[in-house]
């Protein structure tokens, strides 16, 4: 398991250096058979743009690993509103309110550890895996017709000047966009610390929530899961290198990303020789080889929303 206390040269260098370690974008085509997100290629473009988000950041981390050592973490229930805008061209684009309901009950349940596979945990990591306690609860949803045949990463889903929708209440409230992205990208999410005029997650709007079996194998809402998990502060579960650090004690070293549904047990070729945890939601498996979070990921999401900490205007 991973060592994750770092100083504060070594928050700077994982940052920098993770600008350079960016995830190769698929083709359109190839969207239904390998999961892409583009999380961390946002990332390293907010990076470029903007040098003291990497301050922000550290700061960030720092706060959360003090957190986490000192076990300063929310005793409340953590439940966050969810705004979710729609931005459609084509009437499939212009997703159901049932289909956006079916999203937040997959984020509660997969959450608070009573989706149905949780129970598949291999016995190796039941000691680990996770109740995380969060909730989410659905207030408002948007919708605005578009000329726009896809919306790329570069945030202009976020923008009403750019055609889109601006967020509601950042702050305080989780906002999602359901668009058509492109690229073969099913989602993704910005880190806490950057602009609140951008914060949020977007998913393509073929896998928001229960989605039909032409969405499959990424038709049961965990892009959602996955990415709302890099919005509460989640890396990668192979830490965006080879054999890299996701900042959690508790998750195997991954080798790189995973897809499909690997067979368990799936030995890492990472030293020393152990297992590794294909069924995180962090990983790129499919939406039904992933069903767990680890109490480790579980204190680094809870501990943005402490006193002092990035997310605390959620007001627990």
């Amino acid at each position: 398991m991973k060592k994750v206390i770092l100083s504060a040269m070594a928050f700077l260098m994982l940052f920098s250096c993770q600008n350079d370690q960016t995830e190769s974008t698929v083709a359109a085509t190839n969207a239904m058979t390998k999961r892409a997100c583009a999380s961390q290629d946002v990332l390293a473009e907010q990076l470029k743009a903007d040098p003291t988000l990497v301050l922000r950041m550290n700061q960030i981390e720092a706060f959360t690993q003090k957190t986490m050592l000192t076990n300063r973490l929310v005793n409340g229930k953590i439940v966050i509103p969810v705004v979710v805008n729609v931005l459609y061209r084509t009437a499939a684009e212009n997703i159901s309110d049932a289909q956006i309901q079916s999203q937040i009950d997959v984020l509660n349940e997969d959450y608070t550890a009573t989706n149905a596979d949780f129970s598949s945990t291999p016995a190796e990591f039941a000691g680990v895996a996770a109740n995380v306690g969060i909730t989410f609860e659905l207030v408002q949803i948007k919708r605005k017709s578009t000329t726009k045949t896809s919306w790329g990463t570069r945030d202009a889903m976020k923008s009403t000047k750019k055609g889109g929708l601006d967020p509601t209440s950042p702050a305080n409230t989780l906002n999602m966009w359901a668009c058509t992205i492109g690229g073969g990208i099913l989602g993704y999410a910005q880190f806490p610390g950057g602009s609140s005029a951008t914060d949020g997650v977007v998913i393509d709007s073929n896998y928001f929530g229960l989605s039909s079996a032409a969405s499959y194998p990424y038709n049961l809402g965990r892009t959602a899961s996955h990415e709302v998990g890099h919005w509460m502060n989640l890396r990668h579960i192979w830490g965006d290198a080879s054999c890299g650090n996701d900042l959690v004690a508790d998750t195997p070293v991954h080798k790189t990303s995973n897809f499909g549904v690997p067979t368990y047990p799936y030995v890492s070729t990472c030293l020393p020789a152990h297992n590794e945890m294909t069924m995180n939601y962090m990983d790129y498996t499919d939406d039904r080889g992933m069903y767990m979070f680890t109490n480790g990921q579980k204190s680094r999401m809870t501990a943005l929303f402490v006193s002092g900490g990035a997310r605390a205007g959620f007001g627990i």
